[in-house]
């Protein structure tokens, strides 16, 4: 089988290095191009000596970005450029009938209005949100399959969406007054030079931020209030914590119909089994905990997996849902890879481990 030419744009980022090494060893990949006005002229093992011992990491050089010799060279591009940035390129990429697969905020939203609401500016692009697949394998799968614009989803959104969509699409909860909060490592905040990102700024400490309206709320209400039919709005609140990756999300909900109850909440243990037997049992990337454990990130950090684990609590009658992810793999760069194996038709698994 030949295998499927792909590029990186932004290869220089936490998530573009990621990319970087999931693409140099995936089986089915031939990694030809990346980018980087930063380090252009440099080798990969220059830039990343931890790739040094692989013979294409020291020949593939970084370069800067030319639209045209990247749609020449390769079929399936990676953008893992900031937002506002990433559309200047998607949209002659398409036009070269190439697969873009997005990691930036750019094509996640199905509504410009809300994009600038959100990010502050108006659409780059808005004629291209209609063709955009929201790249979420679990939930949009056979979307992704066909898809020659796939918008990769953010980190937090990933590690609430994948423990919410089951229970919201069964009627499991109510789609009001869900209050969530995300712990993520300081990698999520992208490689810059910024003093609040600085290891004596960030160590030893705990903080909040992007209360109470974080850009990742958009994406997060609009695919909650798909799985709902009906607008979801949720209170959603982001900490910072000392370590390099990871998240860790915690979300309570309240049962639906009735199931609050003492009687309903043991009806609701088993119906929440069930659901999530059904959604993720045969999944390859969601792993469903059992009633002795819970989601805990040295578990996933380095793989592809998001773990769910949940308790129901009787004393107030709330359910109390908890997953687990790294926000570079699951959360970014694994996601992408995901989404590349299904338009390639490989198998799902390819790359990721």
């Amino acid at each position: 089988m030949n295998k499927v030419r792909v590029a990186i744009v932004g290869a220089s980022g936490y998530s573009g290095e990621e990319l970087v090494r999931l693409l140099l060893d995936h089986p089915q990949a031939d990694l030809t191009t990346v980018t980087s006005r930063q380090y252009a002229g440099r080798t990969v093992a220059q830039v990343f000596p931890r790739f040094a011992h692989r013979p294409r990491a020291r020949a593939l050089v970084f370069r800067e970005p030319d639209v045209a010799q990247m749609a020449a060279e390769a079929e399936v591009i990676f953008l893992a450029l900031p937002h506002g940035v990433a559309a200047e390129f998607a949209r002659p990429l398409l036009a070269a009938n190439r697969v873009v697969i997005d990691l930036s905020a750019d094509f996640r939203l199905r509504d410009p209005a809300v994009y600038e609401e959100f990010y502050g500016h108006t659409h780059p692009a808005p004629e291209l949100l209609g063709q955009a697949v929201y790249g979420l394998p679990e939930l949009h799968r056979e979307a992704i399959r066909r898809a020659r614009l796939i918008a990769s989803p953010g980190c937090y959104p990933t590690s609430i969406l994948l423990p919410l969509v089951p229970l919201l699409r069964a009627g499991l909860i109510e789609p009001d007054g869900i209050v969530v909060n995300s712990l993520s490592g300081v990698s999520g905040a992208g490689r810059k030079a910024e003093s609040e990102y600085l290891f004596c700024e960030c160590a030893e400490s705990l903080r909040a931020y992007g209360v109470p309206k974080h850009r990742h709320l958009s994406e997060i209400e609009q695919e909650l209030s798909l799985a709902a039919g009906q607008r979801v709005r949720i209170q959603f609140t982001p900490h910072l914590v000392p370590v390099r990756r990871g998240i860790l999300t915690t979300i309570v909900a309240r049962p639906r119909n009735g199931l609050g109850t003492a009687a309903g909440l043991f009806v609701l243990t088993g119906r929440i089994q069930q659901c999530y037997q059904a959604w993720y049992g045969s999944e390859p990337f969601v792993r469903v905990l059992d009633d002795k454990t819970l989601p805990d990130t040295k578990n996933v950090v380095g793989t592809n997996v998001c773990e769910i684990g949940w308790r129901l609590d009787t004393r107030t009658g709330h359910l109390v849902v908890i997953s687990a992810e790294d926000n570079l793999l699951k959360g970014a760069s694994g996601q992408a890879v995901q989404s590349m194996n299904l338009v390639c038709g490989f198998p799902e698994t390819t790359g990721l481990g």
